[in-house]
């Protein structure tokens, strides 16, 4: 299995995602939260079943919320890098910028 290495500003993207949830609905939050840590367990177990989406980034599709976790390999490492957690409905230029 994999590592997980989930930069800053990804984890600020799962953060405000949780609070915005958790406004709309008490508890949508975690699930948000339960559903993130969940796919990043299956991509560290398979990170090479999600495919290249730009250059070298892949982008895993959460099953029930509509965003993307975007995240790299590095093979030699052994490590799943997590840049950005994003909505679907986005443009990919947001996160390219990072």
């Amino acid at each position: 299995m994999y590592k997980s290495i989930i930069l800053p500003l990804a984890k600020e993207d799962i953060k405000e995602t949780a609070h915005w949830y958790n406004d709309k609905k008490n508890g949508l939050g975690k699930r948000f939260t339960k559903e993130v840590r969940s796919k990043i367990r299956y991509v560290r177990k398979n990170p090479e079943a999600v495919a290249i989406r730009y250059e070298k980034t892949r982008c895993a599709v959460l099953d029930v919320f509509p965003f993307m976790i975007h995240y790299t390999l590095d093979e030699k490492q052994k490590t799943v890098i997590i840049s950005a957690v994003f909505h679907t409905s986005l443009s990919p230029q947001q996160w390219k910028k990072r």
